[in-house]
């Protein structure tokens, strides 16, 4: 494994993997430096950390913060939140895609992004469409390494309340021993699980194109 010390770019840390992958990378030994890009500050200090307030429909101004070695990417919204589709596609696909143009720019080895199951470009499902469009869009940029995560339902404590995800997450638990074989990869995760296969992947420092759904993520500790 190579122990280079290595510099991070978090987009998205106020979210419920961003937040689990901040701290992680924080008690990291292999990340010396870590830049988060927030809309306002966080309350957490640390020695390692930097935070930078952005305006996200501006990013081209920041370009200068993604000059590190990884760019992990967190950024995602409901509909609903976000008050209409193109809304949405403007947090899920638009600044995914400009921040990843920024980072390979300025040089970033390794970008990875949280995506979700069922992204398809060709889906009649909006939601599962613009994931799809934003992975496709992520290999056409041709990272020397790319890394996509597409849990199920996220699981953790989220700072907001969506009665959805909450219902969701009370109910499909009890039936996730009946998705075995091929439907294993709709049963729910740990949101740390998933930062913790970011981080563990990112370590690796491998090149080409990786995909990893609920069988490679749930094997970390949590």
């Amino acid at each position: 494994m190579n122990v280079e010390k290595r510099s991070a770019l978090i987009v998205g840390a106020t979210g419920l993997v961003g937040n689990e992958l901040l701290h992680i990378l924080l008690q990291s030994d292999t990340y010396e430096h870590i830049k988060v890009l927030v809309r306002k500050p966080l309350s957490i200090k640390h020695d390692k950390l930097t935070q930078v307030v952005v305006n996200f429909d501006e990013l081209n101004k920041y370009e200068v913060e993604f000059n590190v070695h990884d760019v992990f990417c967190c950024l995602g919204t409901t509909i609903k939140k976000a008050g209409s589709q193109a809304a949405f596609k403007k947090v899920d696909f638009e600044y995914p895609i400009q921040a990843a143009k920024l980072a390979k720019n300025h040089g970033a080895q390794q970008f990875l992004i949280v995506s979700a199951i069922g992204a398809n470009a060709q889906s009649n499902i909006f939601y599962s469409r613009v994931k799809g469009e934003v992975e496709e869009a992520l290999k056409q940029i041709q990272f020397a390494s790319l890394h996509i995560f597409r849990p199920s339902l996220l699981l953790g404590s989220r700072k907001e309340f969506r009665f959805g995800e909450k219902a969701a997450a009370i109910i499909i638990p009890i039936f996730s021993p009946l998705l075995a074989g091929k439907l294993n990869k709709y049963k729910p995760i740990q949101a740390k699980q998933v930062a913790q296969a970011m981080v563990q992947n990112a370590i690796k420092i491998r090149s080409g194109e990786f995909e990893y759904e609920w069988k490679q993520m749930r094997h970390n500790d949590v």
